[in-house]
């Protein structure tokens, strides 16, 4: 018996710096498997520029686990290694599978500087080039000095970059581009071309660095057991890079790995545009449904809830979509900040988790709070709607986006569930009720508001007809009695 594929993003920026999480995540793997979540998304678990601080994006060392004296610590901020790989083994002991965040895009930390030919392009339009070419003290070095060659003896100089943010003998933050380097072309347009992000950028037109994340993919899925990768940045990469790498990666193991891609844009067609030029092996984070969310939030209860799912990913390819309320990247103080309102928060998760096509992915802040306060968590309104997915969240799916504030819809059941079925009601704004017919699996039955938020059952006739009710600016979710 097959349940609804559910993930859960374990990790928030604000996470404490305490070396905790790995050791908190094997603790909590069979309370995720009773959640009905069979997927975690883990943050990057290797070595960061800042050591202890490092979320794990500013990546230093990506064969550095939590093993060896670098950056002023043993442990990343998540743990050790051995606590990342006993977390993953409690994981599979719960039937969750792993998904790992892989960074290619840029490296950070660098051991020595190298003197380097540049040319300083605009910001806002890197296909612009500002002044002359001169040479530059770039961070670009990287010894592992710590590691030596365990693993790999792999070395980064200057070569396996396009540029950096940063000259050492002016003292100037700028772009430089690395004289007879070219971005590449097939990235995002934004600022005219989008390669550069930040950091060393790493140059996916060299062979030898090309090789080396291969070579590095197929270690990292079998040293650690991993069952898929979160990519992230891809707006910013080469896109036959991330195809190619997916197919030796995948070569490398008897599993079959999932992969999702963050691509940050909220034109669906650029999203549908990529996942076909790599032939739908790789899905991607639905951020137009993201920024539907967002602006429903911030509506005041004036947004037309039958268009939730315009533009979105999960409703032009459902198979290639990973829904999501919020992430580390919408969080407040970071560079994509977007949070969705609390009081949405709930109808925005029954919208992911109860309907039919997508991946959901609950978000680790939302679930346990931000910065180890759990006084901003939503749990107890979230668990009721993880357990109705788990629980109920099958059969056929009947929609009733019908009016503009109070939306709703059933999933009629099936076989293989026992109970199975439900019915969904929300509204942005006031209060209200709907008519709906819930099928004939709760055809003569009686059904409760598994949240709470309605007290009242409801007593569903023969033929499967019932009357629903909703709070204003809440969800209510009717499961069988």
């Amino acid at each position: 018996m097959e349940n609804n594929k559910t993930m859960m993003q374990y990790f928030e920026w604000y996470y404490p710096d305490n070396c905790t999480l790995w050791h908190k995540l094997k603790k909590d793997s069979q309370n995720l498997k009773n959640l009905g979540i069979n997927m975690v998304w883990l943050p990057p678990a290797y070595k960061g520029n800042a050591g202890i601080h490092d979320v794990g994006y500013g990546v230093y060392d990506l064969y550095d686990l939590g093993e060896f004296d670098q950056k002023g610590t043993v442990p990343t901020k998540y743990g050790l290694k051995d606590q990342y790989i006993d977390a993953i083994d409690a994981l599979h002991k719960n039937n969750v599978k792993v998904i790992a965040d892989v960074v290619f895009n840029q490296k950070m930390g660098a051991d020595e500087p190298e003197n380097v030919i540049a040319t300083e392009v605009f910001m806002h339009d890197r296909n612009i080039v500002v002044g002359e070419p001169h040479e530059i003290r770039a961070w670009t070095k990287y010894n592992f000095w710590g590691r030596g060659n365990k693993y790999s003896d792999f070395k980064w100089n200057w070569t396996h970059f396009h540029g950096v943010d940063w000259d050492d003998y002016e003292k100037k933050n700028a772009i430089f581009k690395f004289y007879g380097k070219n971005w590449d072309n097939d990235v995002d347009s934004e600022n005219g071309n989008f390669d550069y992000l930040m950091g060393a950028d790493v140059d996916l037109n060299n062979v030898d660095v090309v090789e080396e994340l291969q070579r590095w993919g197929v270690w990292y899925t079998n040293f650690c057991n991993i069952d898929g990768y979160r990519l992230d940045a891809i707006k910013h990469m080469r896109e036959s890079f991330f195809t190619n790498w997916v197919s030796k990666v995948q070569e490398g193991t008897e599993k079959d790995l999932y992969f999702v891609g963050e691509y940050w844009n909220g034109d669906v067609n650029v999203l549908k545009g990529f996942i076909e030029n790599n032939n739908n092996k790789i899905s991607l984070f639905d951020v137009p449904l993201h920024y539907n969310f967002y602006n429903a939030s911030n509506s005041n209860g004036q947004y037309d809830m039958r268009t939730i799912f315009d533009g979105t990913l999960v409703k032009e390819m459902p198979e290639n979509a990973v829904t999501f309320v919020d992430n580390h990247d919408t969080q407040e103080g970071q560079a994509l900040q977007s949070e969705v309102q609390p009081w949405f928060k709930p109808l925005a998760y029954a919208l992911i988790l109860l309907r039919e096509g997508g991946v959901p992915c609950v978000f680790y802040g939302d679930y346990y709070g931000i910065a180890g306060n759990e006084e901003n968590s939503i749990k107890s309104k979230l668990n009721p709607i993880m357990l109705a997915r788990k629980n109920y969240a099958y059969g056929n799916q009947v929609d009733y986006f019908d009016d503009e504030h109070i939306v709703g819809w059933v999933r009629e059941g099936d076989k293989e569930h026992k109970d199975s079925g439900l019915v969904v009601l929300m509204s942005d704004n006031a209060g209200g009720s709907k008519y709906m017919n819930v099928g004939p699996n709760l055809a003569n039955c009686v059904l409760m508001d598994i949240t709470g938020n309605m007290p009242e059952n409801v007593y569903v006739d023969k033929d499967g007809n019932g009357i629903f009710y909703c709070d204003g600016g809440s969800v209510s979710i009717w499961v069988k009695k």
